[in-house]
């Protein structure tokens, strides 16, 4: 006869074995912890030297990223600002900020060029300003004007005159004082002037570039031929603009970005080499009929004098005239004295009613102190910013250019009849 156990004793050792499990596994886990202690220490170990060779990794990845990025970056040439002037908050004139804070909505920009000479108070660029304010229509284009300075005080100055500045630095050149026309130091101050100029097509925006020398009384854009990838001011306008023996002056042009104006513009800069000696408007005089140039299908036109003049060849009606450049005249005393009597001109013209403006004779007064001088057959000029000497003989009724290499002065004459006649 079985006998079964009491229903409590089969729970007591139901008990008992769980317990026994229970107590086993404690004694297990007690037995293992200083192993688990050192595995969790071996992992955390092996973590911060994965995360220390990541970061490494990142860090010299970033650094060729830094070097292929200047290597191949349009502004490779480009040094943003002067760090004495402004080092916490360098970034706000770096070029790709202050051109996107002053483009229009087409991405088009305004440029000059200025140093210290020109910088200088009741100098060049406060006349160039208020031409901008007392033209009409012009003043709305003022916040669209980049000034790009070439030396500490003349971006100093634009901070103080202007919302929009930047500070184009070349290594080793001093462009603070006048350069004088054709001098080693004019020579690099124009050549830096077109490579920097491929570097704004190449980050995708249209300009306007203007001398500061060139006063503004009306809108050019309505001017604007709206076909042409390369549009320049004249000289000398022989009547058509497509001509291509218009005597262009680099002073004032019109390009858009696209893949031909920054292949014309590479080309451009690179042909000063094969041309020592020789500014860039007088290369661009030679590299206009070159095949390159034909083959590049670049549409370039000719702006007429009539709506953008200057001293070599006036705008003669008030009514028509867009920009007036100090063209044709040597010294920068001479130019400030002219340009004040211009501005005095247009304010006159400004001040009569409309219906007088229409039917006004209304004539320049200048050039003065920037006139040439002719002995009745031919006339002679040492051009300050074009191509060194014109000769116009009434007879033949058309002007005749001969390019000028570097002149061999080095100071600044008193006067235009003190310039050395300059050998070719």
């Amino acid at each position: 006869m079985r006998l079964n156990p009491p229903s409590g004793g089969h729970r007591r050792l139901a008990f008992h074995r769980r317990r026994s499990r229970s107590t086993a596994g404690n004694s297990i886990g007690g037995d293992m912890l200083p192993d688990s202690a050192f595995l969790r220490r071996s992992i955390v170990a092996v973590c911060f030297v994965l995360a220390a060779s990541l970061s490494c990794f990142v860090l010299f990845k970033a650094a060729n990223l830094a070097r292929i990025i200047q290597t191949s970056s349009p502004l490779r040439h480009v040094i943003p600002s002067f760090p004495d002037i402004s080092t916490s908050g360098s970034d706000e004139y770096k070029l790709e900020r202050v051109l996107k804070n002053a483009a229009m909505k087409d991405g088009t920009v305004i440029l000059t060029t200025l140093n210290e000479a020109w910088a200088a108070p009741n100098s060049i660029v406060d006349l160039f300003l208020e031409s901008f304010r007392i033209g009409d229509g012009t003043r709305k284009l003022l916040k669209h004007l980049v000034i790009i300075t070439l030396d500490e005080k003349a971006f100093s100055r634009c901070l103080v005159v202007h919302i929009h500045c930047f500070a184009l630095v070349t290594e080793g050149v001093d462009f603070s004082r006048e350069a004088y026309f054709m001098t080693p130091d004019y020579l690099k101050m124009m050549w830096r002037r077109i490579d920097f100029l491929r570097s704004v097509l190449e980050m995708g925006y249209n300009f306007v570039f203007t001398d500061a020398d060139i006063m503004w009384f009306r809108d050019p854009f309505p001017r604007f031929y709206s076909d042409a990838d390369f549009q320049i001011a004249c000289d000398h306008f022989l009547g058509s603009s497509y001509d291509l023996e218009n005597r262009p002056n680099g002073g004032f042009n019109f390009v858009r970005s696209n893949n031909r104006s920054v292949e014309f513009y590479k080309f451009w800069y690179n042909s000063r080499e094969v041309y020592p000696g020789y500014h860039d408007q007088d290369v661009l005089n030679i590299i206009k009929f070159d095949a390159f140039v034909i083959d590049l299908e670049l549409k370039m036109r000719f702006l007429n004098t009539a709506n953008f003049g200057g001293f070599c060849e006036p705008s003669k009606d008030l009514n028509q005239v867009c920009t007036m450049h100090a063209n044709c005249c040597f010294g920068l005393g001479n130019k400030i004295h002219d340009l004040r009597i211009m501005l005095e001109d247009w304010k006159q013209y400004m001040s009569l009613a409309p219906s007088l403006k229409i039917s006004s004779i209304s004539s320049w007064r200048v050039p003065q102190n920037c006139s040439h001088k002719g002995d009745g057959d031919s006339q002679f000029w040492v051009k300050p910013g074009a191509f060194a000497i014109v000769e116009a003989s009434p007879r033949e009724g058309k002007p005749r250019f001969s390019p000028a290499k570097a002149l061999p002065w080095q100071e600044s004459p008193a006067s235009p009849d003190e310039c050395p006649a300059p050998t070719f």
